[in-house]
């Protein structure tokens, strides 16, 4: 499995991985997103010009974690591994990459937010160092805070801010 920065050519397959790694939320409370839209391919071309998507590939993408650079932190908004490449390590290995990245671009903090409620998501950001935090701790820049608004087909009650450091 190779983990690199996305190329131009990748991005037109970066919507089927999600569509794929989204089939996981079935049979769960937050069921609806397994057929929520995808990451829109604006995003996709600003974090592949900026160097701060990743594919994982294995002949073609099976995962990417998309993440943005703003005010000295790398936030992360998008991580997606294709249901059959599930379970080998391959979420852990993109997250990896973005974290010992995120000084080369200028960030010495790392964010992202996720459903506090599923047995998998946070537990699996704090193996990986983060720490959930709440929206209004002092270390949370304003812009962060706002991550956690109301927004459609997201129950705030179950969302979380996570932090680190780079």
């Amino acid at each position: 499995m190779l983990i690199r920065l996305a190329l131009p050519d990748d991005l037109p397959l970066l919507p089927a991985v999600e569509v794929s790694a989204a089939t996981l939320f079935a049979g769960t409370d937050v069921a609806h997103l397994a057929h929520g839209p995808t990451t829109p391919l604006a995003n996709l071309v600003r974090g592949c010009e900026s160097g701060s998507l990743w594919v994982a590939v294995d002949a073609e993408p099976v995962g990417f974690l998309l993440g943005a650079t703003i005010s000295g932190w790398l936030h992360l908004q998008e991580l997606s591994v294709a249901a059959p490449a599930q379970r080998r390590g391959i979420g852990a290995a993109l997250m990896n990459t973005a974290i010992a990245a995120a000084p080369g671009l200028g960030c010495t903090r790392l964010s992202l937010t996720t459903d506090r409620l599923l047995a998998w998501n946070a537990p699996f950001y704090a193996r990986l160092g983060y720490r959930e935090v709440d929206a209004d701790d002092a270390s949370v820049p304003r812009w962060l805070a706002t991550k956690l608004a109301p927004s459609p087909g997201l129950d705030p009650g179950r969302r979380c801010l996570m932090i680190r450091s780079a």
